[in-house]
């Protein structure tokens, strides 16, 4: 789905098409942007960007306090059109999915068509854009998905995979953030086509066990399978600060930004799980990292994350790198997941 709690707003409010929105937490407090429409991303305004800094670089935005109740309302209709073609779907989120739709015979088994037609219902049903990616694995698809946003469609044929991937920035393979990206390239590593050039000798000498995953990505290679119930074993967000933060009370400055993006993504899970034992994860300035839990604290709050953090920095007090929080899940007893 394209800005999807923006767009639902957008839609239920017209007033609201001309002009930049987004929605998420008060600016006047420590609130996060959930989402931002289009308008708004073009002043720069992101998800994930504490709310006042977005009302520094767009004074004219208007914040739209979330109404999680309603993007999962939307998000079930959604899922029942997705229903119509295909009953292998893996959702991510509220507002994204993967869809395997190899087996289906609709529109003569045509992944393309069957992407056009989805969209098209999805704005005949519940008037909101999405954007689709057309492809033979989840890597590929999920990057298609992005390429013709907002309310686009993009297909990568078999053949086309080679010419797709290389030129890729390596940014776009999962699980490669800032850290990792600047090692590549520091190795003057950029594109996939560039890391394609690394034996897997010295991938795996500077990346270790992600290395095969590496090698294979880089390739347009992935054979993960559309999972239908995927239970989640825990939840964490976590922010690598461009300057490293040299006290504690700096560390615990930022916990409150990191707890309202932590329960901005348990919003979409809290219905089917619970919250077990909280954790904060702090990875100090010479990269050694550790990992604090708390069984003490079932609910956690701000303050019991700040004393997660403290006990976590106080295990060798040097300047912070990164800071997550998170928690375990567990799945609410009532819900019974089905195993295939």
């Amino acid at each position: 789905m394209d800005a999807f709690y923006a767009s639902v707003e957008m839609r239920d409010n017209p007033a609201l098409q001309a002009r930049p929105i987004a929605v998420g937490g008060d600016a006047e407090g420590r609130g996060v942007i959930a989402t931002a429409n289009y308008k708004a991303r073009k002043y720069g305004v992101r998800s994930a960007m504490p709310s006042w800094k977005a009302m520094q670089i767009c004074p004219d935005l208007l914040i739209i306090p979330t109404n999680f109740n309603k993007y999962k309302e939307e998000s079930r209709a959604i899922q029942d059109i997705f229903r119509s073609f295909t009953d292998i779907i893996e959702p991510l989120s509220l507002d994204e999915a993967y869809l395997d739709v190899s087996k289906s015979d609709i529109h003569g088994g045509s992944a393309t068509l069957i992407a056009k037609t989805i969209r098209k219902q999805i704005w005949k049903e519940r008037r909101l854009p999405a954007s689709a990616g057309v492809a033979p694995n989840k890597f590929l698809a999920k990057v298609a998905s992005e390429w013709n946003k907002p309310n686009g469609l993009f297909v990568v044929t078999p053949d086309q995979i080679d010419s797709f991937v290389k030129p890729l920035p390596i940014e776009k393979i999962f699980g490669i953030g800032q850290v990792m990206a600047q090692k590549f390239h520091a190795l003057n590593i950029y594109t996939c086509e560039e890391l394609q050039q690394l034996e897997l000798t010295d991938l795996h000498q500077h990346f270790g066990s992600r290395a095969w995953n590496l090698y294979e990505l880089c390739r347009g290679i992935d054979n993960r399978p559309v999972e239908v119930d995927r239970v989640h074993k825990s939840l964490s967000v976590e922010s690598t600060f461009v300057h490293d933060l040299c006290t504690l009370e700096s560390c615990l400055e930022q916990v409150p930004a990191l707890y309202q993006k932590l329960m901005i993504r348990f919003e979409k899970l809290k219905y089917h799980y619970r919250i077990k034992k909280p954790f904060v994860k702090v990875k100090f300035a010479d990269f050694v990292t550790t990992t604090v839990e708390s069984v003490q604290h079932p609910t956690p709050n701000i303050q019991s994350y700040q004393t997660l953090v403290k006990m976590g920095w106080e295990r060798k007090k040097l300047s912070v790198r990164l800071l997550g929080l998170g928690f375990s899940l567990s799945v609410h007893e009532e819900i019974q997941l089905t195993l295939f």
